[in-house]
């Protein structure tokens, strides 16, 4: 069978008779088709580098055109940017030990973006003890926040014991939050959920809590209070 897009004479008579579509119908089809091939091609080149690697990308620039090389170095800078922030969020996870002369350096050259959580405490103190338990486990859970702690007297000399458990909370050297003595956090009962929401507090965390576990416990204690309390037609009864 003779192809229909030839340009043949006896193709020329079936076009003026309207069996065969114009060939500019027929050019414009072609044109349409080659450009609907090309978008499938570069999406599939897309799709390639998308998913090299930074290494891949290398080893392969070479079989890019100038253009596919402007659209990969922006993916190339993306992917930077994603694992740099991927860096910063599991950067620290775990509590490290500091002096006085590490200050400097640990908390007010902490760098930009960074929260420093220094928990101030003392051997043989048992809620200071109970803290630092409590912040292993908090630093586990947000490893992009720093958490260090200190003997209290390395960092200020002559701090006194009654203000331990201390912990100050400092962005870019800066105090943002402070816990002092005992009081402040409730005495041996203190949970990690607990110590988590104080701090989420200054910011320093983004807590998954929904609500201060502190207040349910409250809230509790409230309605054991209202449930032993006697009623006042109680009260009236032994009075008679």
């Amino acid at each position: 069978m003779q192809d229909p897009d030839k340009d043949t004479e006896w193709n020329d008579i079936l076009r003026k008779k309207g069996i065969l579509p114009p060939k500019e119908n027929l050019e414009e089809q072609e044109r349409a088709k080659e450009e609907e091939q090309l978008m499938i091609l570069q999406k599939s080149l897309v799709k390639t580098y998308e998913d090299m690697t930074l290494e891949e990308l290398e080893e392969n620039e070479d079989e890019f055109n100038e253009e596919d090389e402007k659209a990969i170095e922006m993916y190339r800078q993306q992917r930077l940017a994603e694992m740099k922030a991927a860096q910063m969020k599991n950067k620290f996870g775990e509590v490290s030990e500091i002096s006085g002369k590490d200050y400097v350096q640990e908390v007010t050259k902490a760098g930009k973006g960074i929260w420093v959580v220094l928990h101030l405490y003392k051997q043989g103190i048992p809620l200071c003890a109970l803290i630092n338990q409590h912040l292993n486990g908090l630093a586990r859970k947000f490893r992009d926040v720093k958490f260090i702690k200190a003997i209290s007297t390395t960092c200020i000399p002559n701090y006194p014991d009654k203000n331990l458990p201390t912990i100050f909370v400092y962005l870019e050297g800066d105090i943002k939050a402070q816990f002092i003595g005992p009081l402040v956090f409730g005495g041996m009962n203190l949970t990690r959920d607990e110590l988590e929401w104080k701090i989420s507090e200054s910011g320093a965390i983004k807590t998954d809590l929904e609500e201060n576990p502190r207040k349910q416990i409250q809230d509790q204690l409230m309605s054991s209070i209202r449930a032993c309390a006697p009623t006042r037609e109680e009260s009236d009864s032994e009075d008679d």
